[in-house]
């Protein structure tokens, strides 16, 4: 057989950036400490997205030709480091002496645990990975990208053969996670994924979501129905929802109210609720049934209502996605998307496990599950009221 090799083939653009480096650093004669153009500059120079900057940067400092400090820069590295990276290691795998360390601990990196959604959901992480053998750690982001980033790290530098990331809501991907994706680091994200970049995780299908909500206020005779986030970003978890709610409405016939999609605001437990914009919304009564995005924004739109005089479901009716009320399911007050949170985090622990087991060997890509959320009929949501 005779293969024939197109030697006019591109040269990947990643590695064009790390050519580009290395002769920078011999051509200028950077020494060890020295900086070398930012993540930023090199997009621009090469025209290319954040991405493929990050693996090239990724790529050379597993080589030890830089090091990469975060919130600062990356910098020429040791020469003694630079040696020592003669080393033959895996491309896109751990060291051999790292894939050798069995600690059987699993990180999970959660926003928060203060719902029940994410209580129900680390119950079927830890049993999926405790029937495995595995203990799990949990650490905390608070929703900020940079604890995010240092509970990545930490997880990584105390052994844990693994990590599961639910990510927090933000503009930026998170440099972290895209290293553990270029240096083969076994990880699975959670309810939500990165736009453009291939990765395990596993979710529940937000636009069906929607959907569910849709049609089921609109059998009940609602037409002015208005989708509320409370998330300051237009997340890709965002982003889906809206997109299935307006697909449904086009089904219906309807036409799309900018007014009824309501996003980017904030209700803190200190603001006055008579004087936040999604009060004033309510009391105008433009919508006569709001489908929240998360449980506690529902709970918020509950008590708005009240305090405007009207009654739910006699006035207002409210959806939400997961219902938080009720710790036992046979006691649900909300009417719900049921996102099956336990089922997703037992078999987000079970595939990180397949994906451990695999080892470097792993070759049958990136694992996308979409679990079918169900609607629950509870006692926020009746038949429209005459006007």
């Amino acid at each position: 057989m005779v293969i024939l090799l197109n030697v006019t083939a591109r040269t990947p653009l990643y590695q064009k950036i790390q050519q580009y480096i290395r002769e920078l650093i011999e051509s200028e004669g950077l020494k060890s400490g020295d900086r070398i153009p930012t993540e930023k500059e090199l997009m621009d120079r090469f025209d290319v997205s954040k991405i493929t900057v990050v693996k090239a940067l990724t790529g050379l400092a597993n080589e030890n030709v830089i090091s990469r400090v975060p919130g600062k820069g990356s910098f020429v590295s040791e020469p003694a480091a630079a040696e020592e990276a003669e080393v033959p290691r895996p491309v896109f795998g751990r060291a051999p002496e790292e894939a050798k360390q069995k600690t059987g601990l699993i990180g999970l990196v959660m926003p928060s645990i203060y719902d029940y959604f994410a209580v129900r959901l680390i119950d079927g992480v830890r049993r999926g990975l405790s029937s495995k053998g595995y203990r799990t750690m949990i650490l905390l982001s608070e929703g900020d990208l940079e604890h995010e980033k240092e509970a990545i790290k930490t997880l990584k530098q105390i052994g844990a053969e693994g990590i599961l990331v639910f990510p927090v809501d933000e503009e930026h991907y998170n440099d972290e996670i895209l290293n553990l994706k270029f240096s083969g680091f076994p990880f699975v994200l959670i309810d939500r994924f990165l736009p453009g970049v291939e990765t395990n995780y596993i979710a529940a299908d937000g636009r069906l979501g929607t959907r569910l909500a849709v049609e089921h206020l609109w059998e009940l005779g609602h037409r002015e129905i208005a989708i509320c986030s409370d998330s300051p970003l237009q997340t890709v978890t965002v982003q889906e929802r809206i997109e299935g709610y307006m697909d449904a409405l086009k089904d219906k016939g309807a036409l799309i109210n900018p007014a009824h999609i309501i996003t980017g605001f904030r209700i803190h437990a200190s603001d006055e609720p008579e004087k936040h914009p999604l009060y004033r919304y309510i009391r105008s009564g433009l919508a006569t049934a709001y489908i929240t995005l998360n449980g506690k924004l529902g709970v918020q739109i509950q008590q708005m209502a009240k305090r405007n005089g009207l009654s739910i479901p006699g006035d207002l009716s409210i959806v939400s996605f997961d219902d938080p009320t009720s710790v036992v399911e046979e006691l649900s007050v909300f009417t719900h998307i049921k996102q099956f949170e336990y089922e997703m985090g037992l078999r987000a622990a079970e595939t990180l496990v397949d994906i451990i087991g695999e080892g470097t060997d792993r070759s049958g890509g990136y694992t996308k599950t979409l679990l079918v959320p169900e609607l629950v009929v509870g006692q926020t949501t009746g038949p429209v009221k005459p006007r």
